[in-house]
């Protein structure tokens, strides 16, 4: 049963998939559909790119909701396009099959769709051919409740005098409503502040972006029980233990209430793993410890099981800690070479133990000092070094064991707690065949989240393509380039660029996620040598930015002391920490690296106690081989555009001269983004006392080749004249010396003339047209008429019969010239012409030479709403009416 319908249709060009793209993504967001979103995106982009690309149609897309389903519809009008069969090309031929040969253009899509999607399908009509597929999202747990029965009080959890409990209220729209006096005090943030904000702009969420449930989707749960952090005042984060529960508010709304108490206090809220009642069959040991029977599966993963990784990883060590009632616990998952381990999941450890550290899997020699055998270590003080993750946390005794499935190792499980001898080896086999009986479970959700993520990453990866091929702008590529990266990669980052290849790299952008500590932030990174521009591959680490930020609030904690230097201004510690903060996480550099050369450098950072994970520095450096092309590509059109623009200003006059007893006014537009010369030019210039000479013509085409016609009309133009040769007889020569140019020759309309001002007031004219648009005469009853006659044009004929035609201007009068970029505007079959352009230059009676050329240009721009498509001069020639007395 369909719930919900939205259709769009999408043009034809280019830019419709972008489109298309973004109207998929933002319903299924819409209609809660986040699990199913990077794949819809993609199957929904190669379907458009097929119909608005590859068949040049269309594309409709409509999106239907369903009760436990979404179907995506995407149609097109070219129905004889055929279905690509597997192994069948298009006659039958097993030789030529299609959906077998991933290079082939067409047919793409519906790969894709047979790959992601678990339903799909093609219909057929005499008009139309419909493409569907049908995505079904996981099954959504709607909340757990937790409960436990009486039990004696030794068995109870222990927490902190003074606990404080925030309670916040967020509605439906994740804004938070109410911020009471505990949650101030917890977390330094004033309720006037936090009120009207979204949740998440305050919460450091553990999850990685595009994987697992995210807050909001927490949020939207009946009831929400788990571990994340609060961004503080002072600009720290404070680890909390959530509970969430949806409700109605008084107007029948729905609404969230959370209550936080700090991760040391979280017995205060969180459910106990299992207490034992007594006469439940708990084993008594022999340190008085009792032992607790249960099916391992059950007792580490749950019911039900979470479905997310980071979820399920975090139930494990927080039940493992329980079940050997342990102080802290942790979960590493290796790598694929299975070298390194990397924390994924902990409990009861500092927070920069947390999420991505990384530790060698053979952290010594001997048994003890592997991650592949189970490990009791009864005092690590007699043992430093035997396990680097807990170097510095207090912990005493800890037991380890591996994760393996098939022989391969996985990853590790520890408990561990801060008395020493806590642990035997009972307990050590105890923890392995419960990590035996989770281990496959871990894998299938890692591997699951893995193709979650490479699927996020492709989704990503085709967005970011697309915003970067969309600009050539130097300065807008540098911001989506970074924009691109903060939140979803990392919590800021910053882009340098180098002049040359020997050059140093110099700040030119930076951003933070937090509006607020960006201007900290440039001015630390001002003051830290930068990074070298190394062209390896590969993200490498830099320390620098969190050195100096650490030295620099160490030196205004000291100066708010009174401990520091007299001299310098007591400035409270209060920016330099925040700022200290906000880089103290791990911070790597990217080279931009675009036709073999160093370009740029790519830095991303974490906050304070965060690491990247391996995944996603695998997706920064895919996005800054991308990026360093866009700016290269950025940075040629830059030179070419200012290269252009020079070339242009140097076919043009530098300045006109004043002629006695004539207004003179040109307006010329060059056509097109700036980066072509056009072929369009113009000119006035004294030829003798007395006499002036003037030109505008148009050179077939647009680029060096016409560049170099125009400068060789123009300044033979001013020689020739000044030799004292008839207008005819310049025109000649100069059809001669562009012929002589071979096969670099382009043809040339001009209209040229001398003019000579006369005591009388009037202005003889000699000119002649040759090939280009007719002068127009307007006189100041209205009357306009042609001024000349029409000629051969140059460059094309060896001989030229032309002919010099003169003409006297009253006062009062204006001649007016243009390029066919006046004349020849369009508006689909509509024309400006010769008649239309009469028209304009009528209604100017009275006007200036200035008024003139600016009326005629807006009628140009108006005649059509599209910008002009050809370049456009305008030469306007008025003799002042005589004052009367």
């Amino acid at each position: 049963m369909v719930t919900a319908r939205a259709a769009a249709t999408f043009e034809p060009v280019g830019r419709s998939v972008a489109a298309a793209r973004g109207f998929v993504r933002d319903t299924l967001q819409g209609w809660g559909f986040a699990e199913v979103v990077d794949d819809a995106v993609v199957l929904a982009s190669e379907l458009v790119t097929n119909a608005v690309v590859h068949a040049g149609t269309a594309a409709e897309v409509t999106c239907l909701r369903e009760d436990d389903a979404v179907r995506i519809e995407v149609a097109d009008r070219y129905p004889e396009r055929e279905v690509p069969l597997q192994g069948l090309g298009p006659a039958g031929d097993p030789a030529r099959g299609r959906l077998g040969d991933p290079e082939r253009e067409g047919g793409r899509g519906l790969l894709l769709c047979s790959a992601l999607a678990p339903r799909w399908g093609v219909e057929y009509n005499a008009t139309h051919k419909l493409v569907w597929f049908r995505m079904v999202p996981p099954a959504r747990g709607a909340g757990t409740r937790f409960a436990a029965p009486a039990g004696p009080d030794g068995a109870l959890p222990a927490a902190d005098d003074g606990v404080l409990v925030a309670v916040v209220r967020v509605d439906a729209q994740g804004v938070v409503r109410s911020w009471n006096a505990d949650a101030e005090g917890l977390f330094l943030l004033p309720a006037e502040r936090v009120t009207g904000q979204p949740l998440v702009e305050y919460a450091a969420w553990p999850q990685t972006p595009g994987t697992g449930l995210g807050l909001q989707e927490a949020l939207a749960l009946s009831r929400w029980e788990g571990s994340y952090g609060i961004r503080c005042g002072d600009g720290r984060v404070t680890e909390v233990y959530g509970s969430h529960l949806r409700m109605r508010d008084a107007e029948g709304q729905p609404s969230t209430v959370c209550l936080l108490v700090r991760e040391r206090d979280r017995a205060v809220l969180q459910s106990p793993f299992r207490v034992p009642a007594p006469g439940d069959g708990t084993v008594p040991r022999a340190d008085g410890r009792d032992r607790r029977p249960a099916d391992a599966f059950d007792a580490l993963l749950g019911r039900p099981t979470p479905d997310d990784l980071d979820g399920l990883l975090q139930r494990i060590v927080e039940r493992a800690r329980d079940m050997l009632d342990g102080d802290a616990a942790y979960l590493l998952l290796a790598t694929d070479d299975e070298t390194e381990l990397e924390v994924r999941a902990s409990a009861g450890l500092p927070s920069g133990r947390q999420r991505f550290a990384r530790v060698p899997v053979e952290a010594g020699t001997g048994r003890y000092g592997s991650a592949r055998m189970p490990a009791v270590h009864e005092d690590l003080t007699a043992q430093p070094g035997a396990v680097p993750l807990l170097s510095g946390t207090g912990i005493r005794s800890v037991v380890t064991v591996p994760l393996k499935v098939e022989g391969r190792l996985t990853g590790a499980l520890g408990v561990a707690a801060q008395a020493p001898a806590r642990y035997t080896n009972d307990d050590a086999l105890r923890l392995q065949f419960a990590a035996d009986r989770i281990a496959l479970a871990v894998e299938s959700a890692r591997l699951t989240e893995l193709e979650r993520l490479r699927r996020g990453s492709l989704s990503f990866l085709v967005e970011a393509s697309d915003l970067l091929a969309g600009t050539l702008e130097r300065d807008q590529t540098l911001a989506l380039m970074a924009q691109m990266t903060v939140p979803t990669l990392a919590a800021w980052c910053a882009v340098y660029t180098t002049g040359d290849q020997a050059g140093t790299p110099q700040l030119a952008f930076v951003l933070h996620e937090d509006e607020d500590r960006i201007d900290g932030l440039r001015a630390l990174l001002e003051k830290v040598p930068p990074p070298d521009p190394d062209p390896s591959p590969g993200p490498r680490t830099w320390k620098a930015p969190a050195e100096m930020a650490h030295a620099s609030a160490l030196r205004a904690s000291l100066r708010s002391l009174g401990l520091g230097a007299a001299a310098r201004p007591a400035a409270g510690p209060g920016t330099a920490l925040a700022t200290a903060s906000a880089v103290g996480g791990e911070t790597v550099v990217l080279p931009l690296v675009a036709r073999n050369r160093v370009i740029g450098l790519l830095a991303l950072g974490k906050s304070t106690d965060e690491r990247f994970r391996r995944e996603i520095l695998e997706l920064a450096e895919d996005l800054s081989r991308r990026a360093a092309l866009a700016l290269d590509n950025a940075r040629l059109y830059s030179e070419r555009t200012a290269i252009s623009r020079a070339l242009q200003r140097s076919l043009l006059p530098p300045e006109l001269p004043r002629v006695p007893g004539v207004e003179v006014e040109v307006i010329y537009r060059a056509a097109g983004e700036g980066n072509e010369v056009g072929g369009d030019f113009y000119d006035v210039f004294p030829i003798r006392e007395g006499t002036y000479g003037f030109a505008i013509g148009d050179v077939c085409g647009t680029g060096p080749e016409a560049a170099s016609v125009t400068g060789l009309a123009r300044h033979s133009l001013r020689l020739l004249a000044r030799e004292g040769l008839a207008a005819p007889e310049v025109l000649q020569r100069l059809n001669a010396a562009i012929l002589d140019e071979g096969a670099r020759s382009r043809f040339l309309t001009l209209l040229y003339g001398e003019m000579t001002p006369r005591a009388d007031g009037t202005v003889e004219l000699r000119v002649v047209c040759a090939g280009h648009p007719l002068p127009l005469r307007l006189r100041p009853g209205g009357e306009v008429v042609a001024a000349a006659e029409p000629q051969p044009l140059l460059g094309v004929m060896d001989d030229l019969a032309l002919v010099e035609e003169t003409i006297v201007l009253d006062p009062g009068d204006v001649l007016l010239c243009v390029t066919d970029g006046v004349t020849e505007r369009r508006e689909g079959t509509r024309m400006l012409g010769d008649d239309g352009l009469a028209e304009v230059l009528a209604g100017c009676t009275g006007l200036t030479a200035g008024a003139v050329a600016a009326r005629v240009q807006r009628a140009v721009e108006r005649f059509a709403p599209d910008p002009p498509s050809d370049d456009m001069a305008i030469l306007a020639l008025r003799i002042p009416a005589q004052r009367q007395g």
